[in-house]
């Protein structure tokens, strides 16, 4: 089955595996290398696609300071390229307007699934992400369109459920979450999200739950700087246990099991996305190890 009729199949669930391009100033040798040793990594994993980031500066986002300075990647576009699974591109909107967005979207003809990622802080732009979002599905290219879905910013002042079932109707058919380290905001948004889709009489989209791999104090730092809720007592636990890696997947692995515990999961299609966001050996192999863990979870074991 391809991707885009799995992705849209209810009864499925769907794996992925996210990455970051290499920086943008690599050689292109190194470009080369790089692809080929995460393929080798993924080689015999039962994935349905590769999710390729598009890395943006959110420096206005958050007055928290960034652990790791900013460096522009690759085009995720390019870096795609190099897979022979399907890929998901990512593209973040940046400051583009409605001319520059429609000349992407005509130069990405190759590219079938596209994410597309918004602003990370609030403002005036040329180009509102609803109107990105139609633009992008209904050009003549056929892009299977995504979006992403941040559970922390589920609130009683805004609603993430809402923003989900108005992308739905858009154009949006999928959704990747942000890093997954705290069960309860996923589980209220899913539970409040489907409320508004048997409201609004339109059935789900399904929702890819990210999960990471860490087991260093900076790794997790830089995923509370990016957004992750991550408790005083999760960061305990990792950074007090004899294996925080082994610590971490345990409890990636239990916060999924938690999730499709609720009565959402029957009627919400769901999947897992592992991703690594760190430059360490052990904890970029452990991202294998976590798919492992999750593939289980998925088969109910």
């Amino acid at each position: 089955m391809d991707l885009q009729a799995k992705l849209l199949d209810p009864t499925l669930r769907v794996r992925l595996y996210g990455t970051t391009p290499p920086r943008a100033s690599t050689p292109p040798d190194q470009v080369a290398a790089a692809a080929e040793k995460l393929s080798a990594r993924l080689a015999g994993l039962p994935l349905d696609a590769v999710v390729v980031y598009d890395i943006q500066d959110e420096t206005g986002r958050t007055d928290m300071q960034r652990p790791f300075p900013f460096t522009g990647t690759l085009d995720p576009r390019d870096y795609a390229r190099f897979f022979k699974l399907p890929s998901i591109v990512y593209k973040a909107l940046g400051n583009v307007d409605e001319a520059a967005w429609q000349s992407w979207l005509e130069a990405s003809r190759g590219v079938e699934f596209l994410s597309i990622v918004g602003r990370p802080a609030p403002g005036k732009y040329a180009l509102a992400l609803s109107r990105a979002i139609r633009l992008a599905a209904a050009h003549a290219a056929g892009y299977t369109i995504g979006g992403v879905v941040i559970a922390e910013r589920h609130t009683a002042e805004r609603s993430e459920a809402a923003r989900l079932l108005a992308k739905g109707i858009e154009g949006c058919r999928y959704f990747i979450s942000q890093t997954v380290y705290h069960a309860p905001p996923t589980e209220r948004l899913l539970a409040d999200y489907l409320r508004d889709c048997r409201g609004a009489g339109v059935a789900p989209r399904r929702i890819v739950l990210t999960f990471a791999p860490v087991g260093r104090e900076k790794t997790l730092a830089f995923l509370r700087w990016l957004g992750v809720n991550i408790t005083p007592e999760t960061e305990r636990e990792i950074l007090g246990a004899a294996r925080p890696i082994a610590q971490s997947i345990r409890i990636c692995r239990d916060n999924l099991r938690r999730i499709l515990d609720g009565k959402y999961a029957a009627s919400i299609p769901l999947g897992v996305n592992v991703e690594s966001v760190s430059i360490h050996r052990d904890e970029i192999d452990a991202s294998v190890e976590l798919f492992h863990a999750l593939g289980e979870v998925l088969q109910g074991r």
